[in-house]
């Protein structure tokens, strides 16, 4: 593992979230609710399992992979880039203390996510689960990055001169995969992250993720204007 925390519950009261339409209910002391949003967890995404790509599925990933985009905000209202910007910049300023970094992060977050036709607060709280943040993360199996891509990836849809600790591609390399298991599970999140995970149909992953994500990423448009393009 790359990173690991002990996540103890001290206060008797607890919390509750379900992962939506599954039904999963899933007990959390208040305080190991807090611990989740601010220690980094052990590196997950390294039991993903390689698969052999239909040739159209991976031209399209490649594709995905190889074009290569400056970051930038995407918002139906413009309004609201700073606005969301200020606010994720903020949740995350005591693991990224440097502004200038944590706002470039943030801006390549959300444009990566936005492209692939993801929640860049999903993305976030799995970026949570997966390395809390820390883009130099390697897990015991070779897990890299902030989304711990696996290399074999790289010979699937990329090229070996990729570096999978790089920010950018990164990010982009883990929004292309969890794009793909999203479409073949057909939308199912719940299925599409236990397959980032390699744990299809095990709660504990799926409803790691959504508790970063609600509990610690979440975030609503005070203008009501949603993510409109890619």
């Amino acid at each position: 593992m790359s990173v690991g925390y002990v996540l103890i519950a001290l206060h008797a009261y607890t919390h509750y979230f379900s992962f939506a339409e599954k039904g999963l209910h899933v007990k959390y002391g208040a305080l190991l609710v807090t611990s989740l949003l601010c220690w980094p967890l052990l590196t997950w995404a390294g039991a993903q399992r390689e698969e052999t790509l239909s040739s159209s599925v991976q031209t399209t990933m490649q594709r995905s992979i190889s074009d290569r985009m400056e970051p930038r905000l995407i918002f139906a209202n413009p309004a609201d880039a700073e606005v969301w910007l200020s606010a994720m910049s903020e949740r995350l300023k005591k693991r990224i203390p440097d502004e200038f970094v944590r706002r470039k992060l943030l801006t390549a977050i959300h444009y990566e996510a936005t492209r692939a036709g993801l929640d860049p607060q999903l993305v976030m709280g799995l970026i949570h689960v997966e390395s809390g943040f820390n883009r130099y993360a390697v897990s015991v199996v070779g897990a890299r990055g902030l989304m711990q891509v696996m290399p074999f990836w790289q010979r699937s849809i990329g090229t070996a001169e990729h570096n999978l600790f790089d920010m950018n591609t990164n990010l982009r390399y883990g929004c292309t995969i969890l794009r793909h298991y999203l479409d073949r599970e057909n939308g199912d999140y719940f299925r599409a992250l236990g397959r980032y995970n390699g744990s299809l149909g095990k709660a504990e992953y799926p409803n790691l993720v959504h508790g970063a994500w609600k509990n610690g990423y979440d975030w609503q448009s005070p203008n009501n204007g949603l993510v409109a393009q890619k």
